[in-house]
């Protein structure tokens, strides 16, 4: 990966609709490099994919919380259903394995604090190999969806 490469990124990554005679532009190459070097970035999964940035609260969801769990036990059998368990639960927007204690963090968006009561309740409990659940209310979103530094 290039200078040029990197520099198709992070103009990918500010804004994943711009055009590949744009981004041609910008990064001082032909149409037809630009294009096969995007297509490259993409099939060897540096470029996961494009999506829309949304807003939770302009759409209903008003309401975050972070989860940390702590598993009964880290023998992969256990691991594995409860990873796969998470898929489940379109309320779960990121899911992070950790080193140490706990072994999970998983950030929740719901519509407010009931919802998040009865998922925690009906959902989050329920999911197996869990030793412990510890929860904390996220007050602001100070940085999000930040670019990577490239």
């Amino acid at each position: 990966m290039d200078k040029i490469d990197k520099k198709i990124i992070a103009l990918l990554q500010k804004n994943g609709r711009i055009s590949l005679t744009e981004l041609s532009e910008a990064v001082n190459i032909s149409l037809s490099p630009c294009q096969r070097r995007v297509k490259s970035l993409e099939q060897s999964g540096v470029i996961n994919g494009y999506q829309a940035n949304i807003n939770p609260s302009k759409v209903g969801l008003g309401f975050a919380a972070i989860i940390f769990v702590t598993l009964k036990e880290m023998a992969s059998d256990g691991v594995n259903k409860f990873e796969n368990a998470l898929s489940d639960i379109p309320e779960i927007v990121q899911a992070q394995r950790l080193f140490g204690d706990p072994d999970y963090m998983l950030h929740i968006v719901t519509k407010d604090l009931d919802s998040f009561q009865k998922l925690y309740d009906h959902k989050l409990s329920a999911l197996p190999n869990v030793s412990r659940l510890r929860s904390t209310l996220v007050m602001k979103n100070v940085l999000s969806d930040r670019t990577l530094p490239l």
